[in-house]
């Protein structure tokens, strides 16, 4: 099996749902005689052997739910990871600070994703790592991000074995404190899209982008971001992937985003500078 046999069942929610929050989690996709091989393997080979171990690359890279997410978000023939690393942590051990990994870009297109797999139980006292959502969308120096602790609305992605974790390569995210003595396996690789983008998941034929009954792009936990920014932000991505920016372009004239609000940007009551 490769990527282009990927069988897709995501839907219209299921993308919006990675647009607005910069996440997906599958808890206990892998089966346990995959984690648990995976962890002794882990004892004595380096991470990266892994991608040439075939049970490795049906069961965790080319995982049926754990795929189907890539397949819909990168579109087919998304290419598999070249590297893959181990975020072996000796617990106890201090929270990270809050940071966006190496090379990351502000933006609406998804070209790569970045994918963390638990192949052991990973519970708070694990220290399993943290994701800030929506925070794909928040520009910031990384010295500014350091100096943040506990953020309220922060989600914390304890799970048990098997679990996977599909991210915007630049949300914000740190490894968690941990308080239990022992080893934190943490395997984290990347896939990359090789097509454009186009709406070829489930699409539901009623689905509304935006007019009357517009979705629900709104986050349901803080933004960080000026009001209703949220929604604009999460919409130019959904459009994007489904290969639609023209059309955002064109509702997007300045008059009202998000539709039905154009109190946004044309405030009733206030006159022009220099009007009678």
């Amino acid at each position: 099996m490769d990527s282009s046999q990927v069988v897709n069942t995501m839907n219209d929610e299921d993308v919006l749902s990675f647009c607005k929050n910069g996440y997906l989690m599958y808890q206990s996709v892998v089966p346990d005689e995959i984690n648990q091989w995976v962890t002794q393997f882990l004892e004595t080979h380096e991470p990266t052997d892994l991608l040439q171990e075939d049970r490795f690359i049906e069961h965790v890279l080319l995982n049926p739910q754990a795929a189907d997410a890539v397949r819909a978000l990168l579109g087919a023939n998304f290419a598999l990871p070249t590297g893959m690393a181990n975020h072996r942590v000796e617990c106890p051990a201090d929270a990270q600070s809050w940071h966006r990994d190496g090379g990351s870009r502000m933006g609406y297109e998804v070209n790569h994703l970045q994918v963390f797999y638990y192949p052991q139980d990973t519970p708070l006292e694990l220290g399993p790592t943290e994701v800030l959502p929506g925070s794909h969308f928040i520009f910031a120096l990384q010295h500014y991000m350091a100096h943040y602790d506990r953020v309220r609305g922060a989600v914390q992605t304890s799970a048990p074995a098997g679990s996977i974790f599909i991210t915007a390569y630049n949300v914000w995210h740190r490894r968690g404190r941990s308080t239990a003595t022992g080893l934190r396996n943490m395997l984290k690789y990347c896939y990359w899209r090789m097509s454009p983008p186009s709406r070829d998941w489930i699409a539901d034929p009623n689905f509304d982008f935006g007019h009357d009954h517009s979705p629900h792009y709104a986050m349901d936990g803080p933004t960080f971001r000026v009001q209703f920014r949220e929604w604009y932000d999460a919409a130019r991505m959904f459009y994007w992937l489904c290969d639609k920016t023209s059309d955002f372009d064109a509702i997007n004239d300045g008059r009202e985003w998000p539709p039905g609000h154009p109190i946004l940007w044309k405030p009733e009551g206030f006159r022009r500078f220099g009007g009678a």
